[in-house]
């Protein structure tokens, strides 16, 4: 994130585009464009940018983007669709940029591919489109699905030919007449999804409402039954109630949310979920990394609540929103997203977390499956930089657990230290971490992980 000017704020954006001002320079028309008008608009003081085949005039967003206009101009007069999911996939920029929008990417006149591959017509299709297809095509014959049923239950089978599977790939909602299974696979996931428009009501997952023979399902989703990018299918949030809201340090606040009856979803170690909420009529979406109720060894999840340790800014306008929360109050949770691999761990022999303030949240869960699930871990490092003592998180917790297990090792260490601080000041660099980044033998394996602020980490990374 950059600084923004005075007046430049979300909440100041969100206040522009409910103004009235024509925010597109068309007078309210909507325009089909082709990549040739695109391209002409390419400069800070006319900046057309498409995501996901509409166009939006970014150029009056340009002072209140929290990246800076740098990083917008790298998608000016370009379809910007996959930067866009590379940076913050997750903003809703439907909402945030509806008065910016310009209209429509033209369509190509393509040759429609109907039933069956075509192989006299491959002369005419790239050849990594033909390879992609036929990949397709062999997802599709590895994943599908079967359904039977009794007096009073409902069995849906789902074949996906892979091993190792487990309950934690698997999301599963059934809330308000709609079935949604979702069995994720890397960056895969295969989606079975049927409802909507179904006249069979269902009180939980498999269990009929009344004892009556379905002829079917209910009324397939234009998703279902397909195997595809997770990226290409999309955020689905469902509707979680706060339960508890406990004070960590003098910002810093544990919320407790509660899945709806009917969902089963588990956060994978060192994966995120979106929170989204409305604010003065527009959907606003932040990235969280769920954590642990406390910090024992060998803790189990319940599957049913989620816990979240979010840092509230006094001018933070989604933070300053979700502070304001009621117990009781709903709130919507996407579907983990992230990249993490815990192969990664249970490969290494030493494993150094360094942390910058709430950047410790992703490391909550992975020290707990470190320590109680990785036998080959010689050594565990968290090396925890925050500005004073009074940020510190879990300070008693983390101090308790080294104590527990020899293995773990904690260090704090403070930028801006009370006098009476008698542990390590600084700020990250390569001679504070010279003295901690050791292996525990000269030949050992390794792993480092490191999130906090964007400076903290490319620092860190360097």
């Amino acid at each position: 994130q950059v600084p923004l000017k005075p007046g430049r704020s979300l909440m100041d954006w969100i206040r522009l585009t409910k103004s009235g001002k024509d925010l597109t320079g068309l007078k309210g028309r909507l325009l089909e464009v082709t990549e040739d008008e695109l391209s002409k608009h390419n400069k800070k003081e006319d900046c057309w940018i498409c995501i996901r085949g509409f166009v939006y005039n970014v150029t009056p967003y340009m002072e209140y983007h929290p990246g800076g206009e740098d990083e917008l101009m790298r998608a000016a007069g370009t379809d910007g669709t996959d930067l866009f999911d590379q940076v913050h996939r997750w903003v809703n920029y439907e909402s945030m940029l509806k008065e910016c929008l310009v209209g429509r990417m033209a369509v190509k006149p393509i040759t429609a591919l109907k039933g069956e591959l075509l192989l006299h017509m491959s002369h005419q299709i790239p050849e990594d489109e033909i390879v992609y297809m036929f990949l397709s095509l062999l997802y599709f014959l590895f994943y599908s699905y079967d359904w039977f049923q009794t007096d009073s239950l409902i069995t849906i089978v789902i074949y996906t030919k892979q091993k190792d599977m487990n309950a934690d790939l698997v999301i599963v909602d059934c809330q308000d007449k709609q079935l949604r299974g979702e069995i994720i696979m890397d960056d895969h996931s295969y989606l079975v999804e049927i409802g909507k428009y179904c006249n069979f009501a269902v009180e939980s997952i498999g269990k009929k409402k009344d004892n009556v023979h379905w002829k079917n399902l209910g009324q397939p989703s234009e998703g279902h039954n397909t195997f595809i990018k997770r990226t290409d299918r999309g955020l689905f949030y469902r509707k979680c109630k706060l339960v508890s809201k406990t004070e960590v340090t003098h910002d810093t606040k544990l919320f407790c949310l509660m899945l709806p009856k009917g969902t089963h979803l588990h956060v994978p170690t060192g994966q995120h979920v979106y929170l989204k909420h409305i604010i003065a009529g527009t959907e606003v979406v932040k990235p969280y990394t769920p954590v642990l109720p406390f910090l024992p060894l060998d803790f189990q999840e319940d599957g049913v609540h989620i816990y979240l340790m979010i840092k509230i800014y006094s001018h933070g306008l989604f933070t300053q929103a979700l502070d304001h929360l009621q117990i009781g109050d709903y709130i919507s949770v996407s579907n983990p997203e992230g990249n993490f691999k815990k192969s990664q761990v249970q490969t290494s022999e030493d494993l150094l977390l360094l942390a910058g303030g709430t950047g410790f949240t992703p490391m909550v869960k992975l020290l707990n499956f470190a320590l109680t699930e990785v036998s080959c871990l010689r050594s565990v490092k968290l090396i925890f930089f925050n500005k004073t003592e009074d940020d510190i998180l879990w300070r008693n917790q983390l101090e308790q657990l080294a104590l527990k297990d020899e293995r773990f090792e904690v260090q704090f260490i403070l930028s801006q230290p009370s006098k009476d601080w008698v542990g390590k000041q600084g700020k990250i660099s390569p001679s504070l971490l010279s003295e901690f980044v050791k292996r525990s033998r000269r030949d050992s394996k390794v792993l480092i992980c490191i999130c906090g602020p964007a400076p903290f980490t490319e620092q860190g990374v360097q």
